[in-house]
């Protein structure tokens, strides 16, 4: 399947999916008057802004302790609840600039710190597993507070394929899980505080991990290394599936190649007869295994349609066929 038909595959009723995507939270409307419509500056912005103030963005942010501290129902520890809330944030677009933005990471960053096996460190300089690390650069990269200190220690854990796994020096050989996380880490960091050759070198390094390996099959092989990733989840915390790796180029402004060819064919298969995409979550039973803050319903629940998927894909389509 050529680009082009990637791109033009599913358009009839593209107007009904768009309108659907419309309606709904400014998270979601703003991006997709930018990525998809081509809305002006102005538009985009004006519906932007309403991010920290109108639906999930506001409900998130009202939902801060006195601590600097997002909490669930599920009694995990703070920094974990935070981590994944923030990540949330950043994916619906809060304005790092915004009022609201920055007295949340204020309060965080005088409140908060690691507990003393991590050397008490500030929430934007880390702890130890690199996975989540990843998490925490592409807060700091986010929102301004860009650590050198976790860059260097990413780096400095790099295994010789290439990625990253939470398990080494015990495993030598990198997790698809661990790798996308630094990835996006890195790139954010990158974005923030231009490309210090070392960082550049180091990411471009781990995404050829994932192209290598065409972002879902055994390089040994060819065998598809897990079939969960071959679906779709929103939000992904630290899980991988192949729409996160490709999202992932699409921001790093990757040309794409025959290397991501059979991915997105997986995507643009996946693509429903009304021109939407599914959620699913491999682990729909148990959502504290799955990593998500528990605040409230975003309205995806497993095996229903997802705007925040539906927009994803058609992103990563358009640059496909770019």
């Amino acid at each position: 399947m050529t680009a082009e038909s990637f791109a033009s595959k599913g358009t009839k009723g593209q107007d009904q999916v768009l309108a659907w995507l419309l309606d709904s939270d400014p998270a979601i409307r703003w991006q997709v008057l930018r990525d998809l419509i081509g809305e002006p500056e102005a538009a985009v912005e004006a519906e932007r802004s309403r991010v920290p103030v109108q639906g999930w963005g506001a409900a998130l942010l009202s939902l801060q302790g006195s601590d600097g501290t997002w909490s669930d129902a599920l009694d995990h520890p703070p920094w974990h609840s935070t981590l994944y809330t923030l990540l949330l944030l950043s994916h619906f677009g809060l304005d790092p600039v915004s009022e609201p933005a920055r007295r949340a990471v204020e309060l965080l960053c005088e409140k908060f710190t690691w507990e003393m096996e991590f050397d008490n460190a500030s929430f934007f300089d880390g702890e130890t597993e690199p996975c989540i690390n990843g998490g925490v650069l592409a807060l700091g990269g986010y929102f301004g507070k860009p650590s050198d200190r976790l860059v260097g220690r990413l780096l400095g854990e790099q295994l010789a394929d290439g990625g990253w796994n939470c398990d080494a020096p015990k495993s030598r050989r990198s997790s698809f899980h661990t790798t996308i996380c630094v990835l996006e880490g890195l790139l954010a960091y990158e974005k923030t505080k231009g490309a210090p050759s070392r960082v550049s070198e180091a990411r471009i390094r781990g995404q050829e991990y994932l192209l290598e390996r065409q972002l879902f099959q055994r390089r040994s092989t060819g065998e598809v290394v897990n079939p969960t990733w071959l679906q779709f989840s929103f939000p992904a915390t630290w899980h991988y599936d192949i729409l996160r790796g490709l999202d992932y180029l699409r921001l790093a402004g990757v040309k794409s190649d025959d290397r991501v060819a059979q991915a997105v064919e997986v995507v643009a298969q996946a693509r429903q007869p009304d021109g939407r995409w599914l959620q699913a979550d491999p682990r729909p039973d148990s959502p504290h295994w799955w990593g998500r803050p528990i605040h409230f319903d975003l309205g995806e629940p497993d095996g229903v349609a997802s705007r925040w998927n539906t927009l994803r894909a058609l992103r990563v389509l358009n640059w496909f066929a770019a």
